[in-house]
């Protein structure tokens, strides 16, 4: 059971971050758009509030903020294709339809004049004025719709009605629950919804000690996958804070930016992207001097090269895991260290009322959600980062001097078979056809290849025919094997395109 808990979360996690990634995407322009709008930055360059420019500029914000009004179904749809078994895209209309129906059953429970719910949330979405669940609503939705649909899309009926079966019948049976559900909605969710609020209001009145503990947590997920649950909560629901209404500090950031003083929004950024960033593009690089520093001088090399592309991840755009997995595993107790400094990094940004959003944490939103943004408080960042410098780096070498450790590299000289006559692409098949054989060849891959921002995420038959040694020549940086037939192998921010080839020599 509780192996089945954890791979249900760790799948949620992974099939929400697809909208997540899309928000801190839409994210980058709202902010550079908003901070080309701000009066201070006109008044620096007048051409910015001029004809086509500011036209240009207002689109931008518009459009990009627009996406931020589309959580919930954007959950919907997204939960629905990743918890899929099979024929996904089949999961992913029926997620629509099922977060539409629920939308309209809840209307019709709210104008049936049964009950009196006037104390609920009633909002205009998607065009129907309906219970107003926030980003709940597309989680349920899309959870029950990919249940549905793992049981029912192989369905078949006799002959006369056979038409009706399969793929067709999961948008038939996920129109019936979710018009029941969303019956049931109006009914039941003052009481939950006044739990998650509460639970909300207890993380805000912790003060720093919440802050803290949210930073930690984040940190110490990183190997389970589970942070993404974790920061999408935050960000989506009321537990991350309740603005005008609106629900989740990530939401209340990008959609209050241009609209109120942005010293109102400091309670909500405390658990966004300013957390991270004295830890990201202070401490976790000077880490990563420190492991240079410590290898066996037979290692350097390769250390080198695994480093400056971790550090750039990091501080560029925010994705530590190239990082964190060289060492997690190697010494257990400097990830410990590590969990505890992302803690200390959220309370010391809230402590000194930086206000800077987005999810992120690296030099890009550090620059457009901070600098660029009068009254964030950015600096802050920079004085606090040389500490974590500092600390990071005395403990890393310390640790891994008294103790003789190093990141594990391969021993071996790679010998990739690659000539120079050899096109780009043509490289990158042999990379991803090395990478099947090291997952056990073809016939030991089961299902379909997935993956997140930095894991390549595959079920196999048989984890023992996994070979490690062959997948770290490939560039892999770290393993995560959450139970015996599933394997997360961390490849940081290229493993979209790798993910990509490898389901290429699959499908060949």
């Amino acid at each position: 059971m509780g192996k089945k808990i954890m791979d249900f979360f760790s799948a949620l996690g992974r099939s929400l971050l697809m909208p997540i990634a899309a928000l801190a995407a839409c994210g980058i322009v709202l902010g550079l758009s908003s901070a080309l709008m701000k009066a201070q930055v006109q008044e620096a360059a007048p051409f910015l509030a001029q004809g086509i420019v500011f036209f240009i500029i207002s689109t931008l914000n518009k459009i990009s903020g627009v996406v931020f009004t589309l959580i919930p179904v954007l959950f919907s749809i997204s939960i629905a294709f990743g918890l899929a078994h099979e024929e996904k895209e089949i999961a992913a209309f029926a997620g629509f339809i099922g977060y539409y129906t629920f939308l309209v059953g809840s209307a019709c429970m709210i104008n049936s004049g049964f009950m009196d719910f006037g104390a609920l949330k009633i909002s205009a979405i998607l065009g129907v004025e309906t219970l107003d669940m926030g980003a709940v609503a597309g989680i349920v939705s899309g959870i029950i719709t990919s249940a549905l649909h793992n049981k029912y899309h192989k369905v078949s009926f006799p002959v006369a009605i056979a038409f009706y079966g399969g793929k067709r019948f999961v948008a038939l049976v996920v129109m019936i629950v979710m018009g029941l559900v969303g019956l049931l909605a109006p009914i039941v969710w003052s009481p939950v919804s006044y739990a998650i609020d509460s639970l909300g209001g207890l993380i805000s009145a912790a003060g720093l000690a919440g802050v803290f503990g949210y930073g930690f947590l984040e940190r110490l997920l990183i190997p389970t996958g589970l942070h993404h649950v974790l920061n999408g909560i935050f960000r989506t629901t009321s537990i991350g804070g309740i603005y005008e209404g609106v629900e989740g500090c990530l939401n209340i950031f990008l959609q209050f930016i241009d609209q109120v003083e942005i010293s109102e929004l400091a309670p909500y950024t405390i658990f966004l992207g300013q957390g991270k960033m004295p830890m990201m593009m202070f401490g976790l690089p000077a880490a990563a001097l420190a492991i240079y520093q410590t290898s066996p001088d037979e290692k350097k090399a390769k250390v080198k090269a695994l480093m400056i592309a971790g550090v750039a991840a990091s501080i560029v755009s925010g994705i530590t895991e190239p990082l964190e997995f060289s060492f997690m595993f190697v010494a257990p107790v400097l990830f410990l260290f590590h969990a505890v400094m992302g803690g200390l990094s959220f309370m010391l940004m809230a402590a000194f009322h930086v206000i800077i959003g987005n999810t992120g944490g690296g030099l890009i939103d550090f620059f457009i959600w901070g600098v660029l943004q009068p009254g964030s408080h950015w600096y802050w960042v920079v004085i606090t980062g040389p500490f974590f410098s500092v600390i990071y780096y005395f403990v890393f070498k310390t640790y891994l001097s008294r103790k003789n450790l190093s990141i594990d590299v391969s021993d071996e000289e790679e010998d990739d078979g690659m000539d120079a006559a050899q096109t780009m692409e043509e490289k990158q098949l042999l990379q991803a056809t090395r990478i099947i054989e090291g997952l056990g060849g073809f016939d030991n891959i089961v299902g379909k290849v997935n993956n997140c921002l930095t894991r390549l995420r595959v079920d196999v038959k048989d984890m023992s025919l996994v070979d490690e040694a062959a997948l770290k020549k490939t560039g892999a940086m770290g393993f995560v094997k959450p139970n015996e037939s599933h394997i997360q192998v961390v490849y940081g921010p290229k493993v979209e395109r790798i993910a990509d080839n490898v389901r290429a020599v699959l499908k060949n």
